[in-house]
């Protein structure tokens, strides 16, 4: 049995990691608020940008001397399929749902007999898709030692992906990513950024919209039957925001 000095030394060192422990999370809070802020800034801007990129593409279609990135190639038999998730892990489905949306879609396009080629942009996808598409993976863009996410980051990958096309390495590139919607709900999204059939397009098949967008109930809380508060508590709004 362990003596009441033995005790008090257990009662100080747990007490000195719950200190470390509530400043960490203080930290993370902090950063949280910061990351959550700039990807509600920037919404409007590329939400608006797609809407000016999409008409000018459409009002220039007809015209024989448009960029071909604008008008696309006319063929749509080469895809470019350019996966973006994150350096780390740790995060629940983050990579993993991006990272499925793009396998499901490299498999209906090779069943229609495409030509399929991958440009990940972060480590965790490249991992998850090499152990499948390791061939037809043609460039990884490691970004570990970057701290900060900056314009100049993108526009990197953005001339990549131009000298690509430029090259006629592919007809139709996708991006896949995860758009913010709550700290809670990620929803993996493709998005199509050149050539037919549209611009822009966006596609979310994973994102269970019937069971996002539900309000609090209390059939979504095993517990609530034996709960002694009358509101929903948080378990039942975790499980009403959360995605399935």
């Amino acid at each position: 049995m362990a003596s009441l000095k033995d005790m008090r030394v257990r009662i100080a060192a747990t007490r000195a990691t719950q200190k470390i422990t509530k400043a960490m999370q203080m930290v993370a809070a902090s950063k949280l608020r910061r990351a959550t802020a700039a990807a509600e800034a920037a919404r409007p801007y590329a939400e608006r940008m797609e809407r000016v990129l999409a008409n000018i593409a459409t009002s220039v279609g007809d015209n024989p001397g448009a960029p071909r990135l604008l008008i696309g190639t006319g063929s749509s038999q080469s895809h470019l399929l350019l996966v973006c998730t994150g350096e780390r892990g740790l995060c629940g489905p983050f990579n993993s749902a991006i990272v499925r949306l793009a396998r499901d879609r490299a498999n209906s396009l090779l069943a229609e007999g495409k030509d399929v080629k991958f440009l990940c942009v972060g480590r965790k996808g490249f991992d998850q898709l090499k152990r499948q598409f390791e061939d037809r993976i043609i460039e990884t863009v490691d970004l570990r030692s970057v701290r900060q996410l900056k314009f100049e980051h993108a526009g990197g990958i953005g001339h990549k992906v131009i000298a690509l096309f430029k090259a006629g390495q592919f007809d139709v590139c996708t991006l896949f990513f995860s758009r913010f919607k709550s700290v809670m709900a990620q929803i993996p999204t493709a998005q199509q950024r050149s050539s037919p059939p549209m611009l822009g397009a966006t596609a979310a098949p994973f994102t269970n919209t019937s069971r996002t967008r539900r309000t609090s109930s209390p059939s979504f809380c095993r517990a609530t039957s034996r709960c002694r508060f009358s509101a929903p508590c948080w378990r039942t709004r975790l499980r009403s925001t959360a995605p399935r």
